[in-house]
């Protein structure tokens, strides 16, 4: 294999550690970014119903696009023509895109060695993606960080069915690797094994020594329990580098959050937050609840009158309530700010905590505020 991997474009070094959490710095292109760090997801090069400026406001160091949706609309060549993503979206902090195997996973493709084959969402026409294609198409979106494509099996699955995606997953990761040349990108190499921990364990390990930057743990929340989830993390980093980032992908909820830190996990990246917004879910330090319930429709308080978001330092549950029932899209967008602000407040205050030695003491305290109930 040809070794033209652009190494030097991330650099990442651990800071601090408090068991096996840890705190570190990523130096990227756009800038650096503190880790642990929880990353917005702008599937199609925006964060539904907020802005660049609102991100900036909320400090978020790095936000996370698809290739999968970009390379359909609207086409990598437009996003190569406007001068890449960040200009495209007007966001000059760090951008990491995922290949979009999730994604692809998801509409039952025919998966052979060459790549995968699916319809397109958005048309229904037949597109054909190979992991050689998935590279080029991140170089022309021009994020920070690229990800190799990989096989995403949903769970659970028969044994020989992960091994077997797994194995492909490693193989076309040498393929990426192969055709990568951008040296102001780095490319992250994905992990799977399902909730196999030896098929964890050997994917990482052989993942690992293909000499990748920073690696994606791919493979989780789709479908299997927290228990199942915890173990195959665990086995997943033991084999991993310790002095590169490990990403866990698509993991974004508060217990699972401060779970994988507490494991060594560094980056992250879920549409729960805004998600759950656009549905009226906030997420509180004390439980979550539903603005839509009718005993808010005369409640003068904060979402959370210790969150210092633009949604809590001004207005009302009643008033967004009174927004979310009718659909109005400044209700969303101010819970959408808010449940941000909220996940990455509980990051941000689990790196604070690692660097005081008080990790641990950290994670019981916010086990037990949320224990206290949704309300």
């Amino acid at each position: 294999m040809t070794d033209n991997r652009p190494m030097d474009a991330v650099r990442w070094a651990v800071t601090a550690t408090d068991g096996e959490a840890r705190t570190g710095w990523l130096d990227t292109p756009h800038g650096g970014v503190r880790t642990p760090a929880f990353m917005p997801v702008g599937t199609r090069a925006a964060v539904k119903t907020v802005d660049s400026d609102d991100l900036s406001a909320l400090g978020a160091g790095i936000i996370l696009a698809n290739t999968y949706h970009l390379m359909l609309k609207p086409g990598a060549r437009v996003v190569e023509e406007m001068g890449g993503l960040h200009h495209f979206m007007g966001w000059q902090s760090p951008i990491l895109t995922d290949s979009g195997g999730f994604q692809i996973f998801s509409l039952e493709p025919r998966i052979e060695e060459s790549g995968a084959t699916f319809r397109s969402v958005y048309d229904g026409s037949i597109v054909s993606v190979t992991p050689e294609d998935s590279v080029r198409i991140q170089e022309q979106l021009a994020p920070d960080i690229a990800m190799t494509l990989d096989i995403c099996v949903g769970l659970p699955a028969d044994r020989d069915l992960v091994s077997r995606a797994a194995q492909r997953t490693l193989r076309w990761a040498e393929r990426c690797l192969e055709t990568h040349t951008r040296r102001d990108q780095a490319l992250f190499g994905i992990v799977q094994g399902g909730v196999e921990p030896d098929l964890r364990v050997e994917s990482a390990m052989k993942t690992a020594d293909l000499g990748f930057p920073g690696f994606g743990i791919g493979g989780l929340s789709v479908g299997e329990s927290p228990a199942e989830r915890e173990v195959a993390l665990e086995a997943a980093v033991s084999a991993l580098p310790h002095d590169k980032p490990r990403y866990v992908m698509g993991l974004g909820d508060p217990e699972g959050l401060l779970g994988a830190i507490a494991r060594g996990a560094d980056l992250f990246d879920c549409v729960i937050p805004t998600r759950l917004a656009r549905h009226g879910r906030v997420l509180t330090k004390v439980g979550d609840f539903n603005i839509r319930q009718a005993r808010f429709e005369t409640d003068p308080a904060p979402l959370d009158p210790e969150c210092p978001c633009l949604a809590c330092s001004r207005y009302s549950r009643a008033y967004l309530r009174h927004l979310v029932r009718l659909n109005e899209m400044g209700g969303f967008r101010l819970l959408t700010i808010h449940n941000l602000q909220y996940t990455m407040d509980l990051v941000s205050d689990a790196v604070e905590a690692i660097e005081h030695g008080r990790f641990a003491g950290y994670l019981e305290h916010v086990s037990e505020e949320r224990a206290r109930g949704s309300q």
